[in-house]
């Protein structure tokens, strides 16, 4: 098979998808020709070459490879729908992101550097969008649930792993964190500052409600 017919095969395969598809799963799409896992990698290559001058790129995220918009072509492609932008609380930001960074984290562990308790609903809704699950139990009296991020959390936000997350020096250890926050504004301007820089935030809308 020419190599023109496997890279139009896995760019229908990918638009046709709507979702993430792995290297293992698009190599059942050429079973007859047993094609390997280095003959899709390299299809894959040139496919994305072929998207530099154009309007779609085609990127990794954990669970696989996707077909998208370009990022700075946001503002023009958003005008084709009139709804607004989802909000998120200032509550639900600093609880993902400490989820992110500090993962496996407790509840209690994201209380004590808040400040205040953290909702059920906030912990729900994260559990709900498929962004956080429970890693395991602390060995601590009363097994508190220990959190961390999904597959689905990197898919959403274009990482392929943790390691791609932006450098954010005061989240990366959770002690050095806490005598530096003063929560009422200034966790959620310098997280919004820094995380901006890397497009982490492109898709949040920033509401000061508490929950």
């Amino acid at each position: 098979m020419e190599i023109k017919q496997i890279k139009n095969i896995i760019e229908a395969a990918l638009l046709a998808a709507g979702e993430p598809v792995s290297i293992k799963r698009l190599q059942k799409l050429f079973s007859e020709q047993e094609l390997t896992h280095n003959d899709i990698a390299k299809a894959i290559e040139q496919l994305n070459q072929d998207f530099t001058d154009r309007g779609i790129e085609l990127i990794e995220v954990a669970s696989g490879f996707r077909l998208q918009t370009k990022t700075q072509l946001q503002p023009w492609i958003s005008k084709l729908w009139e709804e607004k932008p989802k909000k998120y609380s200032r509550a639900m930001l600093e609880t993902i992101v400490l989820i992110a960074y500090r993962q496996p984290v407790t509840r209690g562990e994201i209380e004590d550097v808040r400040g205040v308790a953290v909702s059920s609903y906030i912990i729900r809704t994260l559990m709900e969008r498929e962004w956080i699950r429970i890693l395991g139990y602390r060995d601590v009296p009363g097994k508190p649930a220990m959190f961390g991020t999904t597959p689905e959390f990197l898919d959403y936000f274009n990482l392929k792993s943790l390691q791609d997350l932006p450098t954010l020096a005061e989240i990366k250890d959770i002690e050095t964190l806490i005598p530096e926050l003063d929560l009422e504004p200034k966790l959620k301007n310098e997280l919004e500052q820094e995380i901006k820089k890397e497009g982490f935030l492109d898709q949040f809308q920033i509401i000061d409600d508490e929950e």
